[in-house]
């Protein structure tokens, strides 16, 4: 059972490794802010996931297991916010293709007075 298990282990660290690397690759490649978070974060959380899960399966301890939970629970709750606020930035500061936009909702909600009584 245990080499059932190290092989799993073994091809997940590998998929997650690939995940990784194309994050990496989607990083340097992509032309604009919004195509580079989309590869940070989407790719690269999802790798880690299938990493440390990996490293459950290999070492079949539950402290272990107790130390990793947290890990990606601060790697879901963080990723998303820093991406976020990356792309806030680069909307601001207008470092973004904009002919990429299909819809602009920010742009068309700058031009809207604030609503009354709300």
């Amino acid at each position: 059972m245990s080499e059932i298990l190290d092989l799993v282990a073994l091809i997940l660290i590998l998929i997650g490794a690939l995940l990784c690397l194309t994050a990496a690759i989607g990083i340097l490649r992509f032309r604009d802010v919004p195509m580079r978070l989309h590869a940070a974060t989407k790719p690269q959380v999802l790798g880690l996931l299938l990493i440390l899960i990996a490293i459950g399966l290999s070492l079949e301890s539950w402290p272990v297991v107790a130390f990793l939970v947290p890990i990606m629970l601060i790697q879901f709750a963080t990723a998303p916010l820093s991406a976020h606020m990356v792309g806030r930035q680069a909307y601001r500061n207008g470092t973004y293709d904009q002919r990429s936009l299909v819809v602009d909702e920010l742009d068309e909600a700058k031009g809207t007075p604030p609503a009354a009584g709300g």
